[in-house]
């Protein structure tokens, strides 16, 4: 096999990042478009209104149908989906409409037992989370006296309450339902002790971290894997608007326009402040190349160039996330790991090191 010797470079033209890296000697060519997956702090600017063009973009799907008439959140269904699962659907105000929420019960459900929300990234399903999918969660918490609650749905919204309906993504009110309306449903159906905490992936990281900082107190515990938690620094506010748009959102029905008022307030940077005594876990890789990649691996130049390079800025993004909460003195405990793609074979993988973190805040 020849050999390549150029290492991951980034070149940037007419808002174009063109991406380059030797693969098991391969030379592969990656090219995405400013805002969408940037690999290096050596570009001077991004600007407001990078989006993901539309032949890259993802199908959102058909925007959820809306409901009139909830005027209370409530349970409306319940299935069991195994010995120790359910899924219930609630009926939610706020997102005017049914969602889905599975729960993973308690080992021993004797006695009142806390509550950990996990939150899926940008590609959430309305009919079963990452987390059950991917097979992290059913095995890890099987012999665990914890709620575990997994949100469905909120593809590409970030996991807040945005101004405007959407054409493409339709209607977004996720911070409601999930810090206002879910909790006291929850409580009483489950006879949780009311003690919370809440974790996510990629945009579930950065949603997680959010709800955590704008809801001080309700979550004892927050552990991030490969997010970024700016809002309105270069590489958070490209990653926001990648995210929004690589499913055909307008970022402007979030927040309103970039930089605004509302993008502050979602900072969780500029609002560190407010997770002072919140037990604070982060996990983010290099992007290169780990064990989880081969010449066997599905889609192996989609995982290197794309999931490389997104890991690659999650990795600054939680650079700086660190420094800020270093320089407030507010204690985190952070991995950084060598290598790894942005994927959730290494999420799978490092999510049990975040435990001792959470299972402290929910007292475990």
């Amino acid at each position: 096999m020849s050999k390549c010797l150029t290492p991951l470079t980034p070149v940037r033209r007419a808002g174009i990042v063109v991406t380059t890296a030797c693969v098991f000697g391969l030379q592969v060519l990656g090219i995405t478009s400013v805002g969408a997956t940037p690999i290096s702090d050596s570009f001077e600017t991004l600007e407001y209104g990078s989006t993901v063009p539309g032949s890259m973009q993802g199908d959102p799907g058909a925007p959820a149908q809306l409901l009139d008439g909830i005027t209370a959140p409530a349970i409306v269904g319940e299935n069991v989906t195994g010995p120790q699962s359910v899924r219930l659907t609630v009926a939610s105000p706020a997102l005017r409409r049914d969602v889905g929420v599975e729960v993973i019960l308690p080992a021993d459900n004797s006695a009142p037992r806390p509550t950990l929300y996990l939150l899926d990234g940008a590609d959430a399903q309305e009919k079963s989370s990452g987390w059950v999918r991917y097979g992290v969660a059913p095995d890890f918490f099987a012999d665990k006296n914890v709620n575990v609650v997994m949100i469905n749905g909120g593809k590409a919204g970030m996991y807040t309450d945005w101004e405007n309906e959407d054409p493409a993504l339709g209607l977004h009110k996720w911070e409601t339902f999930i810090a206002k309306e879910l909790p006291s449903l929850l409580n009483a159906r489950l006879n949780t002790n009311g003690v919370n905490a809440i974790a996510g992936i990629s945009m579930g990281a950065q949603g997680a971290m959010m709800l955590a900082h704008r809801n001080p107190g309700l979550y004892k515990g927050v552990a991030g894997f490969s997010g970024c938690y700016s809002t309105t620094d270069t590489w958070g506010r490209a990653s926001i608007q990648s995210t929004v748009t690589s499913r055909g959102g307008n970022t402007d029905n979030m927040w309103g326009i970039p930089g605004g008022p509302e993008w502050e307030a979602h900072d969780s940077l500029l609002n560190a402040e407010q997770l002072r005594g919140t037990e604070i876990y982060l996990s983010v890789a290099t992007g290169v190349a780990g064990e989880n990649e081969n010449l066997r691996t599905p889609d192996l130049a989609d995982r290197l160039v794309v999931g490389g390079s997104i890991e690659a800025v999650a990795h600054m993004c939680t650079k700086a996330f660190d420094q800020r909460l270093t320089a407030l003195g507010i204690d985190a405990t952070i991995d950084y790991e060598p290598t790894g793609t942005h994927s959730w074979p290494y999420w799978r993988e490092r999510f049990p090191k975040a435990w001792p973190t959470l299972a402290k805040a929910l007292g475990i």
